[in-house]
């Protein structure tokens, strides 16, 4: 599914205007964004949360030169699913 096709859905079962969803869906999405590269962490009940996840130094190897490099302590965004969003994507049967 695309953000065209969200749009689309949203429009389509709530009446509103593809435009409005449109700039609605994106101005989340900035804002889940500009969250997350502030260091806070985005908490959604019932569907999950937007987090952080910080990657600690690592060494890592160069095969074809034969070298190792030194990977940085880095944060990554992260997406972590409701509990309650978790089961019902278990139970669901396809049709």
């Amino acid at each position: 599914m695309t953000k065209a096709d969200i749009v689309n859905e949203i429009s389509k079962s709530t009446g509103i205007e593809k435009a409005v969803v449109l700039v609605t869906v994106e101005k989340f999405m900035e804002t889940v964004k500009d969250s997350l590269i502030n260091g806070e962490n985005v908490y959604l009940r019932g569907f999950g949360s937007f987090i952080i996840k910080v990657r600690s130094e690592k060494t890592a190897r160069n095969i074809s030169q034969n070298t190792t490099i030194i990977i940085p302590e880095h944060r990554i965004p992260a997406f972590k699913p409701a509990k309650v969003f978790m089961e019902e994507v278990k139970d669901h049967k396809e049709e």
